[in-house]
């Protein structure tokens, strides 16, 4: 059977845009559905430890379903290649607004650094680091580094943890001190107490409500794993992207090599938009995807009406004229199949507004 994203990438540029932005507006009413609040509520209060996840924006990595944690529960930061670094200032606030918020709260964070490989075949791997794993290991090895220097290297109020996402079977590797590793995949057939005692040997540096509000996730994990033993999957190894996100606020876009999300974090956003407008045409040349035009979506969230939403509007506008002024000049003949949107996000409620649509650029 085909996947929902093979069958967006044969249709007509418009039916993918609709369908796209369909399938926002379902990841929204999901979000504000009575169930998916209760749910929420109640995870928080009995695992109140904050969580944040650093990852790729490959759609393959979506942890929330990996770990069948609710959604809302895990704050997603999402780049191209998930390189980052903390001392870009956008990124090192956004992190330290959040780190504070929960403190505040009485609540410690778990930072998830992930990186991701495919046992099967290397070239399902990290496109950003050439497929090559051990460099996007060292790359989130380097992140915690950073994050112990910013949030304390005893780290009991902030605890940066290195995890693989192991792509052919959705399984998460935690590496923990002195080179202890598990690997979720080692504990198929175990029950949840077995895997909270390898969790503690593996991080025994760890405060133990952290470790307790960890565990939900990695028994989550085992379970999703567990039912994916012997199901045939559709590994999605040709790319086929056809969108090239720049912002924030993308939570619903999980569809296996559609988009190219690109984070407003660090100092030179032309580069990445260049790479990822590249990727497109590459895509568009080889004949991956339809020759008749791809989308360019720039996305801001805001909390509150009025002066937030308003700043919001004006960073969307700004983030989506700079991304299609990269994209007119690096590649012009791309430039005039290029579908322009601009929205907001009302962070609390997932809605996503667009500000703006226009047809089909025009190259000058």
């Amino acid at each position: 059977m085909p996947t929902p994203a093979s069958l967006l990438h044969d249709q007509p540029i418009e039916q993918r845009i609709d369908a796209l932005f369909d399938l926002s507006r379902q990841h929204a009413a999901h979000f504000c559905s009575p169930e998916a609040w209760l749910g929420r509520q109640r995870y928080i209060a009995k695992h109140p430890t904050s969580l944040l996840v650093m990852k790729c924006m490959d759609g393959r990595i979506h942890i929330p379903h990996a770990t069948r944690t609710p959604l809302g529960i895990i704050t997603p930061f999402r780049n191209l290649g998930g390189i980052f670094d903390l001392g870009w200032p956008y990124l090192g606030e956004l992190l330290t607004e959040a780190v504070i918020d929960a403190a505040e709260e009485g609540r410690g964070t778990l930072m998830l650094i992930t990186y991701h490989f495919s046992q099967g075949n290397k070239a399902r791997g990290c496109a950003g680091f050439d497929c090559d794993t051990q460099a996007a290991r060292d790359h989130a090895d380097a992140i915690a580094e950073q994050a112990a220097h910013l949030f304390g290297h005893e780290r009991q109020q902030v605890y940066p943890l290195v995890c693989g996402f192991e792509t052919d079977s959705d399984a998460l590797i935690v590496h923990g001190q002195h080179g202890a590793t598990l690997d979720i995949r080692d504990y198929l057939g175990h029950s949840p107490a077995q895997l909270s005692a390898a969790l503690q040997a593996t991080c025994p540096d760890m405060p133990a409500e952290m470790r307790r509000d960890l565990l939900p996730l990695l028994t989550g994990n085992l379970a999703h794993v567990d039912e994916l033993q012997g199901v045939k999957r559709e590994l999605d190894i040709e790319h086929r992207e056809w969108v090239i996100c720049v912002g924030r606020g993308f939570d619903f876009l999980h569809l296996p090599n559609t988009a190219l999300i690109i984070g407003p974090y660090g100092p030179d956003l032309a580069a990445p938009i260049g790479t990822a407008a590249s990727i497109i045409d590459a895509n568009r040349q080889a004949g991956r995807i339809p020759d008749d035009g791809f989308l360019l979506l720039a996305s801001t969230p805001y909390q509150h009406s009025g002066v937030d939403r308003a700043r919001a509007e004006l960073k969307s506008r700004f983030l989506s004229e700079f991304a299609a002024q990269v994209i007119r000049r690096e590649h012009p003949e791309l430039a005039t199949t290029m579908r322009q949107h601009t929205a907001v996000v009302h962070w609390p409620t997932r809605r996503l507004d667009q500000l703006r649509t226009s047809s089909v650029s025009s190259a000058e």
